[in-house]
């Protein structure tokens, strides 16, 4: 597991963090804990050409956006915790 950070000569808004993980099934064992336990975490995206409208859609086969979708998570950044709002 990696949490990504932005590269060293810029500056983040830590709007989407994220977390890579080794396999798609290290990625999935985390989103089920993490939500089981309350943390609403998430894929990071659906690829486009999966979507209905775009699946005849040409491609070059999206090897490395398919290997990061299988791997990355995206984890909640807000500033307040799900107990503040009882």
């Amino acid at each position: 597991m990696e949490f990504i950070s932005a590269p060293s000569e810029t500056k983040s808004n830590h709007w989407l963090n994220c977390i890579q993980f080794e396999n798609k099934q290290q990625r999935d064992t985390f989103l089920k804990y993490s939500n089981d336990a309350g943390v609403m975490t998430r894929p990071a995206w659906r690829l486009m050409n999966e979507l209905e409208m775009f699946r005849d859609c040409e491609t070059d086969g999206l090897e490395n956006a398919k290997w990061i979708a299988e791997r990355l998570v995206n984890v909640p950044s807000g500033v307040l915790s799900t107990d503040t709002h009882k």
